[in-house]
Parts: structure tokens; sequence; C-alpha cells
């Protein structure tokens, strides 16, 4: 019994190193980052009106309006 066990033991070991080795590879060297090109950033309604920034001023009084939509165009002068 100890032949046997001894025995598949090797076998297992013999099959475990006569496994190929992988092919060394050639370390390259890394190509440098390029930086991509960023796109012009796009002109939203409250960029393209000239003058102050009116963002911490009170806008409120566009709650009062009577639909959603007239809601939003005040409020976009806010912006």
């Amino acid at each position: 019994m100890k032949h046997l066990t001894f025995l598949v033991i090797a076998l297992f070991a013999a099959a475990a190193f006569a496994q190929d080795k992988p092919a060394a590879r050639e370390e390259a060297k890394p190509e440098p980052i390029k930086q991509a090109e960023k796109p012009a950033p796009a002109k939203s309604a409250a960029a393209s009106k000239k003058g102050p920034r009116r963002w911490n001023e009170d806008a409120r009084h566009c709650l009062e309006k009577a639909s959603n939509t007239e809601v939003i165009k005040c409020a976009e002068e806010y912006l």
C-alpha cells in the first residue's frame, strides 16, 4: 500500500513538472499617456447673456408664475 501511494504521488508530481512553461515575454516600454483634446464647452442660455451673474440674488418671486414653463424661464436668469 505504501508503494502505491508513493507511486500515485510521484505521477502527479511528474505531471505537474512536465507542463510547458509559458514563453518569456519581452517587456516593452509603456507608451506615454496622450492628452485627449477637450471639446469646447457648450454655451447655455444663461451663459450667452451678458452682464453680472445673479446666482446670489433671490429668485423666489419666480415661483408665483402660473405655469412651470414660466417659472423655468424666470429662474434661468439667475443661473
